[in-house]
């Protein structure tokens, strides 16, 4: 795995709104996964694709969306 593939990304978490830091895995072309907001603990679905020219499009959404 190369450097470019490990992104750092701040998102606002849906339920607090604070700005929290993840790091995204680009290397795999599409992946959902749930992570703990680091400020209220609540849990964040995350939903990751990678784009053919290789962007990397992040959605965090709260359980109920």
């Amino acid at each position: 795995m190369t450097m470019r593939e490990l992104q750092d990304r701040s998102i606002h978490c849906p339920y607090c709104g604070e700005s929290i830091d993840v790091l995204i895995d680009g290397s795999v072309a599409e992946q959902d996964y749930i992570e703990d907001c680091q400020v209220c603990c609540r849990p964040i679905n995350f939903s990751v694709s990678v784009g053919p020219e290789g962007e990397v499009r992040l959605r965090a959404t709260s359980e109920t969306e």
